[in-house]
């Protein structure tokens, strides 16, 4: 049986599963080149410490290397230095090896030494949804296509990322189809009964609609336009929920009374960003954390709280805009298939940088949900089918969003067939698929 090194910088949630699969067809060892310290380490992203409730160690061998950089992480090029890193892997012997991403300091040198010696394979799910054209990008092709020089097979995980890997010199014969995935059959596990309490929790009625946002609260996943959209489409028995942490958790939170007011005295405006010099404000910081915070058994729910005002000649009995918009901390692995499954629409309103796939859409179409996505999605191009299992709006375009909203939010029959396609298509985005393709190209 032949001997795989895989070189990646830290344990992932969405890797660990895939090498234990691996581990069960070919003799295999994980080199983690960003040493231990990078191990439940804060994230900037959530803007906290997570610390994932699946194990990522288990079922396949694997070595922590000693990252000797002044300022450890992947954040930047020089972030992963392993001195010892060759020593370590050539020790092993193995057959041939698998990076993981090409951006770091040894993972450059790893690739570079070992070409030649050894096949070398590459993972990465990079995309030229970003990329503009000109001088530099010029410049920037003659060095990537240098460093995919020293590949002979790289690993694509969806057309955005095949075509980055062609313009980049990659010729079809290098490349091999790998798709991105999850644990499909832990998200599409029936957690109703959960999903259930987290509806009752928001005191959201059987009948009504609840579109989620999951992921990080920052900047290039765009939760502000999700939120403009919602405001000015003003749906009856529509709820928004977000969930997770990071940098725009208080200004989204602060944005969503701010609206309120407006819509109180007149014309509705959306305003910037609060930025982080206005957090200081005590004042602003009182009223960002006048919350309620309902603690069951498994989550932890918020609503922003505000002085009730009368319900709209239009509305009814409806519950007004401000009980319709709910925040949830951060929930791990095991409680995120609940937490999809209470809803009714996923949507991922990226605008990018860097947005290069995004797996929660994997996580909510596994579930069975009806999809929204932005073009800046990497994903968008592979996953989501048009009138099929959801919608794809322009990057940024609130009109395009609103619109989509109301395509998918006009009938809940709709919502529901466009679940089960999501749940149908994504059975051939698995760890399975990932793996046989791994192993079909290194047994080769």
């Amino acid at each position: 049986m032949k001997r795989l090194a895989i070189i990646t910088t830290h344990p992932i949630q969405y890797y660990a599963p895939a090498f234990r699969l691996l581990a069960k067809g070919i003799i295999l060892k994980v080199f983690y080149t960003g040493g231990r310290q990078l191990v439940n380490q804060f994230d900037k992203g959530f803007n906290k410490k997570i610390e994932w409730d699946i194990p990522l160690l288990e079922g396949y061998d694997y070595e922590f290397l000693e990252n000797h950089a002044k300022d450890p992480g992947t954040h930047h090029f020089k972030g992963i230095s392993s001195p010892k890193a060759i020593e370590n892997i050539t020790d092993y012997k193995p057959d041939s090896i698998l990076v993981f991403g090409w951006a770091f300091q040894s993972h450059l040198r790893i690739i570079r030494h070992f070409k030649g010696k050894v096949p070398v394979y590459f993972r990465g799910d990079s995309t030229l949804i970003d990329q503009k054209f000109g001088i530099k990008s010029n410049l920037k092709k003659i060095f990537i296509s240098w460093v995919y020089h020293h590949i002979d097979i790289a690993f694509y995980v969806g057309k955005k990322n095949k075509s980055y890997f062609k313009r980049y010199g990659l010729t079809d014969k290098k490349l091999r189809f790998s798709p991105h995935a999850i644990d499909n059959d832990r998200f599409s596990i029936d957690r109703k009964k959960d999903a259930a309490e987290i509806r009752k929790t928001l005191k959201i009625g059987q009948n009504d609609l609840l579109i989620l946002f999951a992921g990080k609260l920052e900047s290039k996943k765009n939760p502000e336009l999700l939120l403009h959209a919602f405001f000015e489409l003003d749906l009856p028995n529509v709820h928004l929920l977000f969930v997770g942490n990071g940098e725009l958790e208080e200004s989204l939170k602060l944005k969503v009374e701010s609206l309120e007011q407006k819509s109180e005295v007149g014309s509705p405006k959306f305003e910037e960003p609060v930025s982080i010099k206005d957090l200081n404000t005590p004042n602003v910081l009182r009223r960002a954390q006048d919350h309620i915070e309902v603690q069951s058994s498994k989550f932890k729910v918020q609503s922003l709280v505000f002085i009730p005002s009368p319900p709209s000649s239009t509305s009814g009995c409806s519950k007004s805009l401000k009980e319709r918009i709910h925040f949830m901390d951060f929930q791990n692995q095991t409680q995120m298939p609940a937490v999809y499954q209470a809803c009714d629409l996923f949507c991922l309103p990226s605008k990018g940088p860097g947005e290069t796939w995004g797996l929660a859409v994997n996580e909510a179409m596994a579930t069975g949900k009806a999809i929204l996505v932005s073009d800046k999605a990497g994903c968008s191009a592979d996953l989501v089918k048009p009138h099929l299992n959801g919608e794809i709006f322009i990057s940024g375009n609130l009109k395009d969003l609103k619109d989509k909203l109301l395509t998918t939010l006009s009938n809940k029959n709709i919502l529901i067939e466009y679940g089960k396609a999501s749940k149908k298509i994504i059975e051939d985005w698995s760890f399975e698929k990932q793996v046989n393709s791994f192993l079909k190209t290194i047994n080769s």
